[in-house]
């Protein structure tokens, strides 16, 4: 497939370009910095609704030039770009872009008539990650089901982009899939990172106790690229066991006090609940911190 990903210069984005790359796709970077990667790009400002219909729409390599027959089409949008948390500049300016930049995005790929957007939603439109203080869950494990109404401006904007991609869907009908991503971890952060985690698990209480290998989260996205006419999905995409070293039990009676349980919970699974993904694409996660730390 010819896919235009917004963000593969980010942390994220760059492990998800080189998975599609590697399946064959072939992948065009959007960005405001070059990614390494080696696949063709264009750097725009994606808060500029022109720039971004523009870059969907003009040839992108030489190459193209040859074929004598007009710019190519795109057969998926990939959307990843964003500010990715909050304080790093205000809060007004982060819910300004990553609400913008969707909306264009979104916008620019149904009127060129482009039949899937998958856009990166968060594991914090669930409020836990950046709530101010211990805001525990309406329920366990957390799947889609579970309520989005978040206290800070970057899950504000990740509800709001949700509610922008479910608006343009029920009107164009084309395919958008949305994708709440929990802790993107990249493998050398295992070592890391993860001894202290199984030390404190409390550090993973913001998480969810949960985290997604970014070799993983591209899979998910291949998964959404093959599975058509699902109309609007959301979907978690997580890993199957938790970051920490504690059973699912001993987290529940440490963390989860009072919080309803629902259904039984194998010893390690997670609390971020990725069986939703697994059963309508296919997503089947293969990386575990486990297999790095003894």
């Amino acid at each position: 497939m010819r896919v235009l990903f917004t963000g593969g210069s980010g942390k994220a984005g760059k492990w998800a370009i080189r998975h599609l790359l590697e399946q064959g796709h072939h992948v065009v970077n959007v960005d405001q910095t070059p990614s390494g990667l080696g696949c063709p790009e264009l750097l725009i400002d994606l808060c500029d609704a022109g720039q971004v219909i523009g870059a969907m729409s003009q040839f992108v390599e030489f190459g193209e030039l040859d074929t004598g027959t007009g710019v190519p089409t795109y057969d998926a949008v990939v959307h990843f770009a964003a500010i990715p948390r909050v304080m790093i500049g205000t809060d007004g300016e982060c819910f300004r872009q990553n609400t913008l930049t969707t909306y264009n995005v979104i916008e620019a790929a149904t009127k060129l008539a482009i039949p899937k957007v998958i856009f990166a939603s968060s594991e914090t439109t669930y409020a836990i990650c950046f709530a101010d203080g211990d805001l525990k869950p309406d329920f366990v494990p957390i799947d889609e089901t579970h309520p989005t109404v978040p206290h800070d401006s970057y899950a504000m904007s990740k509800v709001c982009n949700e509610m922008t991609a479910r608006s343009f869907q029920a009107r164009t009908g084309v395919d958008i899939y949305g994708l709440r991503i929990n802790n993107v971890i990249e493998p050398h952060e295992y070592a890391e990172m993860f001894p202290a985690f199984v030390e404190d698990p409390a550090l993973r209480r913001r998480n969810i106790f949960a985290y997604i290998d970014a070799r993983d989260l591209g899979h998910m996205v291949d998964c959404c690229l093959e599975t058509d006419g699902l109309g609007y999905e959301v979907f978690n995409v997580s890993n199957n066991d938790m970051s920490v070293g504690l059973t699912s039990d001993q987290v529940i009676k440490q963390f989860y006090s009072g919080v309803e349980v629902r259904g039984e919970m194998g010893p390690n699974e997670t609390f971020f609940s990725n069986k939703k993904a697994k059963h309508m694409v296919g997503f089947q996660p293969k990386h575990s911190w486990r297999d790095v730390l003894d």
